[in-house]
């Protein structure tokens, strides 16, 4: 499966309904149906970097937060 930023993007927040969902890195794997940590790992860095996504912490675990879409 060919993994888009606008799918992360959009599986984290709904501007409409949770503008600030925090979602945790095994439920971004979970949705998008990811086994290799090889492809998503280095875009959700770009993500970081790009001030796209923030790291947060949820429940003990990395998750990520949209900071801009």
């Amino acid at each position: 499966m060919f993994i888009k930023k606008i799918d992360i993007l959009n599986f984290i927040t709904d501007y409409r309904k949770a503008p600030n969902e925090i979602k945790s890195l095994s439920e971004l794997k979970a949705h998008l149906k990811v086994t290799d940590d090889t492809t998503l790992l280095p875009m959700l860095e770009e993500m970081k970097q790009l001030r796209t996504l923030r790291e947060v912490e949820k429940n003990g675990e990395r998750a990520f937060q949209v900071t801009a879409k």
